[in-house]
Order: structure tokens, then sequence, then C-alpha cells
């Protein structure tokens, strides 16, 4: 094991198993069970902010987090020889949520729902009010995507010579753009109009990548976009990752709001809000947004498929669309 991680480790009351490499990390097995090193670059202040909330969710209920470990000193941070800070936290040795197999989604659903509700019970504080839990309102994202979509039309529109990307691009435009306009009017004029402007800490990354599924229970990790805003769009972010494995699944999309109702119930405001937000079209705004980015000289395969999904799927979209309006 490299000599700079053995010493990063010999700050903390564990007694090392084994090291494995893992995602820009170390996985380490301890006395104390699977840890997770790895360096950190971002502030004290939210770690602690971090740390506190864990502390407050432990209290409220059981749910599995990957709570940071304080070393010897009690800290949270560990300073190596050469100055850079690492983190160690606890960890899961268990497999991402399969969003192909709807039981795994709706369990995760399930769990997205009783991380809400406990984030909901966690006593805000002052101090807290740091620059990394202010995020933008999602009005103000949808406009800012707007005029990029818009850029990127303009630039294909003066190409003489269209790629076959280009020419998709064209040709289903004025659909999802028309989509994108109301998505965000729609959403402003809620944000400005809605009666609650009272808003609760949120996970802010939440897909399948961050929620692990252990032998007996579900984990979710990763919280360094946890923010105080609209929890719907947590439930959002982790839905329409499914609907579009499933191809917008009218059956799976109901099942997955009634599985959070029975935790959380939704009220016509939380309705509102996700409708809104699956009515943009986001994963058409990402495909334009990576084109306009990258090499516009070759575009992969895969993003013309990609591109031509979207406008097959529009009409269960729709579909799904109406049912949450």
């Amino acid at each position: 094991m490299n000599e700079k991680y053995t010493e990063v480790l010999s700050q903390y009351e564990l007694e090392v198993l084994n090291v494995k490499r893992g995602r820009g990390a170390w996985l380490c097995e301890t006395n104390q069970g699977l840890k997770l090193l790895r360096e950190y670059k971002g502030t004290l202040k939210r770690l602690e902010f971090e740390d506190q909330v864990f502390s407050q969710m432990e209290e409220a209920g059981h749910i599995n987090v990957d709570r940071y470990v304080r070393n010897k000193e009690g800290e949270l941070l560990s300073v190596a020889e050469d100055g850079i800070r690492w983190i160690v936290k606890n960890w899961y040795a268990d497999r991402e949520c399969n969003l192909k197999d709807s039981k795994e989604v709706l369990c995760a659903i399930e769990r997205i729902a009783y991380l809400h509700k406990i984030l909901r019970g966690v006593e805000f504080k002052e101090e807290w009010n740091l620059g990394s839990i202010l995020v933008q309102q999602p009005a103000e994202e949808m406009e800012r995507h707007n005029k990029e979509l818009v850029r990127a039309r303009s630039f294909i529109r003066n190409k003489r010579k269209k790629s076959e990307f280009e020419l998709c691009v064209m040709g289903n435009y004025d659909t999802f753009y028309e989509q994108a306009m109301e998505a965000c009017k729609g959403m402003s004029s809620f944000l400005e109009t809605r009666e609650s402007k009272e808003e609760y800490l949120c996970h802010g990354d939440l897909n399948q990548h961050h929620i692990l599924m252990c032998s007996h229970d579900v984990a979710i990790v990763e919280f360094n976009r946890m923010h105080k805003g609209m929890q719907m769009e947590d439930l959002y972010h982790f839905m329409r990752k499914a609907m579009e494995k499933h191809d917008w699944n009218l059956k799976l999309g109901m099942a997955m709001l009634e599985t959070y109702s029975k935790v959380i119930s939704l009220s016509d405001a939380d309705r509102t809000c996700l409708y809104y937000l699956f009515l943009y079209p986001e994963k058409y705004w990402k495909q334009i947004n990576f084109y306009y980015n990258a090499n516009k000289a070759w575009i992969p395969s895969r993003n013309i498929e990609k591109l031509k999904d979207l406008e097959i799927q529009e009409s269960v979209r729709n579909t799904f669309l109406s049912r949450i309006k």
C-alpha cells in the first residue's frame, strides 16, 4: 500500500485489514467495517454541516448513509505531510440500484421518501447558510438551458452541410423547445404563486449510482450536493432515470408515486412541481448541449439514436405527463 495512505489511515482508530483501489478513492476493510478513504477539496464548514445533519438523522430514525469518521484528534479532515487533505467515511460493499428491475426501483423510491421524511425533521441552523446549500431555482435553470438550446439551433441553422445529428435536431427542435418554454413559464408561475414557501434539505444528486442495494436494506450515499430546496427535485431526478429505462411505462410511474405517497403524501403543489419538472425535455437539452460544447465534427452514433428515441417515446411520455398534472 502507498505510504501516503498508510500515513493518513494511521491517524484513525482503525485496524486496517485490506485496502483496494475504488473510484477515485481507497476501499478499506477494517475492524470497524468497510470504510472509504478519499481526497477532499471542499471546506471544513461543509463537512461539519453534513456531519451535523447525519447526527440529527441518526437520532430521528434508521437510515444507512456514508457518515464521516473522525480521526484520533476528533477531526473530520486529516492532512498528509504533503498538505493534501483526506476524509474517511463509512461505506457499503453493495451494488448500485438496478434501474431495469422494477422491484429495486420501488424499493429505492420507498427509501427516498423515508430519507425526505427524516430530512424534514432536521432542525436547520443559521450557521448552515453556506453558499453550497443555496442552489439555483429550477425555473432559472430552465431559462438558462433554453438560451443554450437557442444558441445551438442558431449555430446549426447557419451550417451549409449538416450531419445526420444536426438534421435530426432541425426536425424535432420545435416540439421540444415548445415544451421547454411551457415548462419554464409554468415553473416560474408556480414558484411565484405557491402558498407554502417552506423548503427542506434535499440530497441534491439522487440517482442509481448513489443508492446501494444492501442485503437487508438500502444505503444512500454521496451527500456532497445536499442543499435546502424542493424535495420533489430529488424524486424527479431518480424517477426520470427509471422512466427512461422503462420507456416511460405508465404503470411503473404511477407505482413509484404511490410508493412515495405511502410515506409522505404528495400535495397538489408537489404534483404541479413534478409535472413541470417532467415536462422539461431535460434529456433533449443534454444531447444538444453535449453537441454544442463538444467536437461538432464528430457525434457518436449512439447520440443520434438517443435523439431519435426521444421522438419515439414522446407519446408514452405525454401519457404519463397527463396523469400527474
